[in-house]
């Protein structure tokens, strides 16, 4: 019995016969209605099993099971305890918020199976009991006889056993941008996936012709439902920002509660009670918790997801906006992605004249040659390409769309540029007869009158046509001696750019007798060879410049051929002159060793299949790679949702593709990534700078409360103080930064290496240094109010305002962590301003306000101390940017 790796029938391998005697089942009558009962009792509905997931209830619960949301929710439960229940409710809302937008993303990429279950969702027309039915694509079952038409999507996985002039796209599923020709014959057992033409596959599309097929596989059995598998199995792997907030949270807990720690120790070393300094060591841990972070961090996302879409990229999972800006290694899909998925004619080779064509796509805009004249031998070329053809071209809503095959739109596209219309040349020169296209005979001809002449036009592979042709045309349309070797060297050229080879023929006479096979031995008249391709878009090769500007290596994985997706890649930049592809028969042959080994220099993999992509992306990975990996097919999807960040394709996509991926690219433009990758960075930019910004002020107030039990001093700021200046200043002024414009050169420099911490020991010392500041600042006004015979509440609320300047005047630092304010232009980010002013009210407010004097102990206080407490500010202001400086001279 031939079988494949997991114990899959090779049905490929097998003669149609004998397939069919293994499933019993019959050709000419299917299978009767008792056996379908039976046959469903065992396989099931031909649908894809449903992935089992968390239910709604345990999904929300776990948002809630992160370091920094359990910091938080500490936080809340402190304050509740100190009774503080308008400050706990804050907290507590805020977690809450948080919780919910997780929640939405995280369910909203649970739906990729769903759109599997979609892609076979169809009808279908089924041979039972001698009788054609129509039914639900659901109710087929293992050896059901299906009968398939131009425009039907393949229900299920079929064995072919009969195919007339039968042509599918398949690149959904193997990546394959042209139309594969079906037969019923039987192939070797190590034939791959992409060029099994004795089969056709769940999801998958007929373009024309008619064919019949016996049922092999069903639901989870077929290559869509394997693939389902795949994404099932791949792990939602977190990011290198939730790891990073992970570690920094995880520190930021355990630095909190040392200090706290220490702070009760102390105290009770100095005699004090033990609630007495419970209750400061609440104080602290109080100060210490930034309870803004969680939520400046998913506001700072979600305004790069804004100038994201924007920027024609969709996110559809908050992190992924960060994790472009630490991508090493983009992987793409070619067909759709780098390319335009549209055929196109780059060359013809007629009458011994060799014509570029101009213009890309299926839009008739460009030109033939030199564009002013075409000679003889050329039209005649075009107008076997436009009259030998079955394709249509028509425009919907101004874009142009290609009915039937793509090699055979790019024909009638062709003749369009050289103003032959397909439409009036058939009115013109109705067909009369034809020989369609057949696998066997690899070419097809149509039968005209022209010019009271019956002439037939040939087009098909240059090994069928050119030994049946025994003359050829010259450039003027007369008939000369067959120059063999110049069409085959002409024919080489082309296929070494990549080009698909077409050749053209014609054979003139004939009145009566019916056009068919043996015709062609009459001896044939060559035209010419049109040599085509998907080409790439346009901005692709600018936004892989920039992508290795960037130091992000760019690597091409594609089901296409090895030479067309080289060629692809050479003019892309993707790869050198010298580099060369492997395929996928030659990837099987590697362990994991070799093949991570491997990826690091080989940058396009060619006729690889669905496991594979899942294989280089996890080598990759295997490296320390951050990889993102682009894809528009239901083949693309396990890599995409296995990938650290997968990108999917908006126009062109699949549904399973856009459901599995992180991001949606509404142009299915490649050079939408590079801007994407640039604001991914920008939101990581500016979360450091909302980190660095923070901490010193959190730290700086578990400073203050441990030298005030030091110092045996009255606690110079009150719980309920630190939560008005942590929550006040992390949403005005704090979060002014997520608005902060993408500093200059951010594409110039090299990714991230995904183990480095978000802080590096620069920034930790800006943050000490800082933190000390506002220690001896604030301390120290507060020690100079009393020693002056201040009130207490006046005193704190001296505190208190050094706090809230310095963090002003320090984020007026942060807009840029290596530059001044100056630098980077003072009115750059007008939200920093209004911040600023919208701040600067409150604490008026709180500290002139009798109902808030009473709510949080603050007092009124003079123009004298408000001088002290900005020169504090002022120092702090150019303490930092001397600092910066020394740094930036170093």
């Amino acid at each position: 019995m031939k079988e494949q790796t997991g114990g899959r029938v090779a049905w490929h391998c097998l003669p149609a016969d004998e397939a069919a005697a293994r499933l019993q089942a019959s050709f000419e009558q299917g299978l009767a209605e008792s056996e379908v009962l039976t046959r469903r009792a065992i396989h099931g509905e031909n649908r894809i099993s449903p992935k089992p997931g968390k239910g709604p209830l345990q999904r929300f619960a776990l948002q809630f099971v992160q370091p920094l949301i359990l910091v938080l929710l500490a936080a809340g439960a402190v304050t509740a305890f100190l009774g503080e229940w308008i400050d706990s409710g804050v907290i507590f809302g805020v977690t809450l918020i948080n919780a919910i937008i997780g929640f939405i993303q995280e369910g909203r990429a649970e739906n990729a199976l769903a759109a599997l279950v979609h892609s076979v969702s169809s009808e279908v027309t089924v041979l039972r009991g001698g009788c054609k039915q129509r039914l639900p694509s659901a109710a087929l079952v293992p050896g059901d006889v299906v009968l398939l038409a131009a425009g039907d999507k393949v229900p299920a996985d079929l064995r072919l056993f009969r195919a007339k002039d039968l042509q599918a796209i398949e690149s959904a599923l193997t990546g394959e941008s042209t139309a594969v020709a079906k037969h019923g014959d039987a192939l070797p057992a190590d034939t791959l996936l992409a060029e099994r033409g004795n089969m056709a596959y769940a999801g998958t599309v007929m373009i024309s012709g008619l064919g019949a097929g016996v049922v092999v596989d069903t639901g989870d059995r077929t290559e869509t439902g394997r693939i389902s598998r795949l994404i099932a199995e791949a792990p939602d792997l977190s990011t290198p920002l939730t790891r990073k907030m992970a570690a920094f949270s995880n520190w930021l807990l355990i630095a909190i509660g040392l200090l706290a720690a220490l702070t009760f120790a102390v105290g009770m070393l100095r005699g004090e009670s033990a609630f007495a300094m419970f209750m400061a060591a609440v104080a602290l841990a109080v100060g210490a918790i930034p309870e803004g972070l969680p939520a400046a961090m998913t506001i700072t996302l979600a305004i790069g997801v804004s100038r994201m879409a924007k920027r024609r990229a969709i996110i559809r999972k908050l992190p992924a906006v960060e994790t472009l800006g630490s991508t090493t290694v983009i992987c793409s899909d070619k067909t759709g992605t780098l390319t335009e998925n549209q055929m196109t004619v780059r060359e013809i080779h007629a009458g011994g004249v060799r014509a570029t064509v101009s213009g890309s796509g299926y839009s008739p805009s460009g030109r033939v040659g030199d564009g002013e004249s075409i000679a003889v031998a050329l039209r005649e070329c075009l107008l076997a390409g436009a009259l030998c053809n079955d394709a249509g071209l028509n425009r919907v809503n101004r874009h142009w769309e290609v009915v039937g095959d793509p090699t055979e739109g790019a024909l009638l596209v062709v003749a369009r540029k050289a103003g032959l219309d397909e439409r009036t040349l058939q009115k013109i020169f109705p067909r009369l007869d034809e020989i369609p296209f057949d696998s066997t005979r690899q070419y097809m001809a149509t039968r005209h009158e022209i010019e009271g002449q019956r002439i037939a036009y040939y087009k098909g592979a240059l090994e069928q046509l050119l030994p049946r042709s025994t003359s050829m045309l010259d450039a003027n349309g007369q008939a000369i001696p067959l120059r063999r070797s110049e069409i085959e060297g002409a024919a080489r050229g082309m296929a070494a750019q990549g080009l698909r080879v077409l050749a053209m023929a014609r054979l003139a006479g004939g009145t009566t007798a019916a056009l068919d096979a043996a015709s062609a031995d009459a001896g044939l008249q060559f035209i010419g060879l049109v040599g085509m391709i998907d080409p790439p878009r346009p901005k692709a090769v600018a936004a892989v410049r920039t992508c290795h500007g960037a130091g992000i290596a760019v690597k091409m994985i594609t089901g296409d051929h090895a030479v067309t997706a080289l060629s692809i890649a050479r003019q892309l930049g993707i790869a050198r002159a010298a580099d060369t592809a492997l395929t996928g028969r030659e990837l099987a042959l590697l362990d994991e060793e070799a093949l991570r080994g491997v990826v690091r220099t080989v940058n396009v993999f060619a006729r690889v299949e669905p496991e594979q992509k899942l294989r280089l992306v996890r080598a990759l990975q295997a490296n320390g790679e951050v990889v993102a990996m682009t894809g528009d097919g239901v083949n693309d999807a396990p890599a995409l949702k296995q990938a650290h960040i997968g990108i999917a394709m908006g126009l062109a996509g699949t549904e399973v593709a856009k459901e599995a991926a992180d991001m949606v690219l509404t142009d299915d433009d490649f050079a939408s990534i590079e801007a994407a990758v640039e604001e991914g960075r920008g939101v990581f930019d500016n979360l450091v700078k909302f980190i660095t910004w923070t901490l010193p002020t959190n730290f700086g107030e578990g400073l203050v409360i441990v030298a005030a039990i030091v110092a045996d001093a009255t606690l110079p700021i009150t719980p309920l103080q630190i939560l008005w200046i942590n929550m006040t200043t992390a949403v005005f002024l704090g979060l002014m930064l997520a608005f902060e414009p993408i500093d200059h050169g951010v594409m110039r420099r090299p990714p991230r290496p995904p183990d480095t911490p978000i802080l590096d020991a620069a920034l930790v010392w800006r943050i000490v240094l800082v933190s000390v500041l506002l220690l001896a600042g604030s301390f120290g006004l507060f020690l100079r109010e009393l020693a002056q015979g201040e009130p207490l509440a006046e005193a704190r609320t001296v505190a208190l305002n050094v706090f809230v300047v310095v963090q002003a005047m320090y984020l007026f630092n942060c807009r840029s962590l290596t530059r001044s304010a100056l630098a980077v232009g003072l009115f750059s980010n007008a939200a920093v301003w209004y911040g600023v002013l919208i701040m600067a009210l409150l604490q008026a407010l709180l500290t002139y306000t009798p109902l808030l004097n009473r709510l949080f102990s603050t007092a009124p206080i003079g123009w004298h101390q408000w001088c002290e407490i900005f020169a504090v500010g002022a120092l702090a202001y150019l303490v930092v940017g001397i600092e910066k400086r020394f740094r930036a001279r170093r």
